[in-house]
């Protein structure tokens, strides 16, 4: 039995002809956007170069990394933005802290969307027991306060990358599930979900086949949303020393080290700051974006 034509249609809304061209013309003009985009995308350069644009190893101390008296080193003498307190070199733990940064951010906010993604889809589209448990037990995760929580996680299951990645994805997920609900919930009552069902097609290929495609705006702008919360996550609990583990470069990590340097050597802690605050707003001006042009209810910028 042939399925109905409306839901192959409507179905496709991110590939219809001429749409990657329309969002092209879209971030040429638009400044904010544009200056996100290329901040990003030299970022993911970045971090995917990083043996090659690192100018030292991160993890070395050289001698000739300190002064006399046992200082780091002002920005220049062979270090291009200076020393930490054990003679590393800035610039290149910077690199490295990039992908760090880059790697937590997309893995744990990518586990963090299919989850969200699986349990709001599920419970709203199947209904009844399952949704009332599935949004039950959402609840109570967002209960908790996310940084406190990972703190507590990350201090039982110890220091990793690994274990940062998983810790922040069993959290964020919350927020992502409560959005696609109610989109299901809106979705499953449309008149081409009523017609595929009358043709006896089974739940789950209408919810991954028909239901899902129309979510995917939502999760592209709320997944490039996230990785900027993701990141602001991972530098606050490398910040206070629970995050990724000495002697792995971090930029939390690095203001953190810094700080109790801000008299005599400001580099310390402005460098990364720099660096974290730059890629966070790129991030949001990114997702503010593509809100903007893939969801036709949302005002436009002018």
């Amino acid at each position: 039995m042939r399925e109905p034509p409306g839901p192959a249609v409507e179905a496709t809304p991110l590939v219809m002809p001429g749409r990657w061209s329309m969002l092209l013309r879209s971030l040429l003009h638009d400044p904010p956007a544009l200056f996100g985009a290329v901040v990003v995308v030299g970022l993911i350069v970045v971090a995917v170069l990083a043996p090659l644009l690192a100018p030292h190893n991160p993890l070395t101390a050289y001698p000739s990394g300190l002064s006399r008296n046992g200082a780091p080193l002002a920005p220049g003498h062979g270090f291009a933005l200076g020393t930490d307190p054990n003679g590393r070199d800035v610039l290149s733990r910077l690199i490295y802290g990039a992908r760090i940064s880059l790697t937590i951010g997309v893995v744990a906010n990518g586990l963090a969307t299919l989850i969200g993604l699986l349990i709001g889809l599920i419970s709203a589209y199947i209904g009844r027991w399952v949704d009332t448990v599935l949004m039950r037990f959402t609840d109570v995760v967002m209960a908790f306060p996310i940084l406190l929580f990972a703190i507590a996680l990350i201090a039982v299951t110890g220091p990793s990358v690994t274990n940062l990645i998983f810790v922040i994805a069993l959290l964020y997920w919350t927020y992502i599930a409560r959005v696609i609900h109610g989109m299901v919930l809106s979705l499953k009552e449309r008149e081409f979900i009523t017609a595929t069902r009358t043709l006896g097609v089974s739940r789950w290929r209408i919810m991954f086949r028909h239901v899902l495609p129309h979510l995917v705006p939502a999760l592209i702008v709320y997944f490039t949303l996230g990785v900027a919360s993701t990141i602001l996550i991972e530098a606050s609990l490398s910040y206070i020393g629970i995050g990724v583990p000495v002697p792995t470069p971090s930029w939390g990590q690095m203001i953190s080290q810094g700080q109790d340097y801000y008299q005599i050597a400001p580099w310390l802690f402005i460098f990364p700051g720099i660096a974290l605050v730059l890629t966070v707003v790129a991030f949001n001006l990114v997702g503010d974006w593509l809100r903007d042009v893939l969801d036709p209810t949302t005002p436009q910028r002018r």
